[in-house]
């Protein structure tokens, strides 16, 4: 095996990501994205959509494609606040955790979520993040920044590639965010932080200074005229601005925000990045969007987000966090031939049926779902049981299902969805969905996903009561 010096490799990288970065911006878009779908929860009560008026959005594709296009589609000098979060060059493979209700037990199934292992190791890696990060500067607004999550394994290197990308004078902050979970070692120290490097594009970047506790010493009042002082259940402190040290809890096995996704950040560690570095109607993107976090408390704090992910079980997770969340309707966009790999849910049968109120729905009866295990990144015990379940009890594979009662044949809209959670494992296989406007010869669109994230659609017309 060849020995090679990675500071020797640096200007390489450095060339050959800003030659690849301008051939893509001087080509044609080659792979457009189209929107699929609109999701509309079922808490909105809104208008479906407003042409003149924004609409957040979940690109399902590798975000290299995304960003190439948001910059061809006039979104460069757009975004105030990009935040990302890639994968850590651990080389390995991560998974998502679904548990699945079977009779009166629940079983636990682990399976693929995404890889974080590299062909060519480190240059590989460090390939890949300089032309996201080269291109990634230029939809930035002039008053945006960036914060780059890493850890250990890379962010000393890439640190060199964002000074010469942003530029040495852009740097802000390494931000060292502490937490108690992980390892120990009798080898080394406990490893019990990240890193997360922030640059701003220009000199006028947005940046609102968030507060913190600072606990006076033995925890006692001490009087100083001007100065307000504050007491908690610890002790008296007063309010100063958020340092570069953040001593926030991961999101542990038991914590309410856990959504079964192994590398979930918490929505404090969030919340303090979009408050300080954007305002309310700022867009923001992630592009390594991983549970959703970043949407989620995007929303919450009336920022518009962008998010990209090409992993399957990226998109599931978000769509259900946000449904769950009650936010706006938002878009899913994917490459235009970007189809499903999902097995198939039978339909037993569909028929029209009248509320109390005499509205007008159908009542639609779910048989069974036929699994391609051949799609799916389970082994060993984990195929076994899903397996069994896929048998026995096969609906209750299927995490998520939504419907357009009123598909126009174009893009659908939907507005009403059932999916699994903590108190519901399994979804409801009769189901009713009501809508004013129902007609006899409408096309209803019914879109599934299940518990591995593969996902697909059928669409039914109804005509004489099926």
């Amino acid at each position: 095996m060849t020995k090679f010096s990675i500071i020797e490799e640096l200007p390489q990288i450095v060339r050959n990501g800003m030659k690849a970065a301008e051939k893509i911006m001087n080509r044609p878009l080659d792979i457009p994205m189209e929107e699929k779908e609109i999701i509309k929860p079922m808490t909105y009560k809104g208008a479906d959509r407003n042409t003149n008026k924004w609409m957040n959005q979940f690109y399902q594709q590798d975000n290299l494609i995304v960003i190439e296009n948001l910059l061809k589609k006039g979104y460069e000098g757009k975004i105030d606040l990009i935040y990302i979060d890639p994968p850590f060059l651990t080389k390995t493979n991560y998974n998502g955790r679904s548990i699945v209700k079977y009779g009166k037990t629940e079983r636990v199934i682990e399976h693929f979520a995404y890889n974080d292992i590299w062909d060519n190791g480190l240059i590989t890696y460090l390939e890949m993040l300089y032309i996201r990060l080269y291109l990634m500067k230029k939809l930035l607004s002039d008053r945006g920044s960036i914060y780059l999550h890493l850890d250990y394994r890379t962010v000393h290197y890439a640190k060199i590639l964002m000074d010469q990308i942003f530029g040495e004078g852009n740097f802000l902050n390494e931000i060292i965010w502490s937490y108690k979970s992980g390892g120990v070692s009798k080898r080394y120290y406990s490893r019990k932080h990240d890193n997360i490097l922030v640059y701003s594009k220009t000199k006028d970047y947005i940046f609102n200074p968030q507060k913190e506790k600072s606990y006076n010493r033995d925890f006692k009042p001490y009087r100083f005229k001007g100065i307000k002082e504050y007491k908690d259940e610890i002790g008296w402190y007063t309010l100063v601005n958020l340092r570069d040290v953040w001593p926030i809890d991961m999101v542990g096995r038991t914590a309410k925000e856990r959504v079964g996704y192994d590398t979930q950040k918490p929505e404090k560690l969030l919340e303090r990045i979009i408050l300080s570095s954007s305002n309310e109607g700022s867009i923001i993107a992630d592009f390594f969007a991983g549970s959703g976090t970043t949407g989620v408390v995007g929303e919450r704090l009336n920022r518009r987000w962008i998010m990209a992910d090409k992993g399957a079980l990226s998109l599931i997770t978000t769509t259900k966090r946000l449904i769950e969340k009650k936010s706006l309707p938002f878009s899913i966009i994917k490459e235009h031939n970007n189809l499903g790999k999902a097995g198939r849910l039978s339909i037993k049968t569909i028929e029209t049926i009248k509320s109390k109120e005499g509205i007008e729905g159908l009542n639609i009866e779910l048989d069974n779902y036929e699994l391609n295990l051949d799609n799916i990144g389970i082994k060993g015990k984990y195929k076994d049981i899903v397996k069994e379940i896929a048998l026995n009890n096969s609906l209750a594979l299927i995490d998520f299902i939504g419907i357009d009662i009123d598909y126009n044949g174009n893009i659908p809209t939907i507005d009403w969805q059932d999916y699994r959670r903590d108190d519901k494992m399994i979804i409801n296989s009769n189901i009713k969905v009501f809508n004013k406007n129902l007609k006899g010869s409408n096309k209803i669109y019914i879109k599934y996903i299940d518990i591995f994230g593969q996902q697909n659609s059928m669409v039914y017309k109804i005509d004489n009561g099926v």
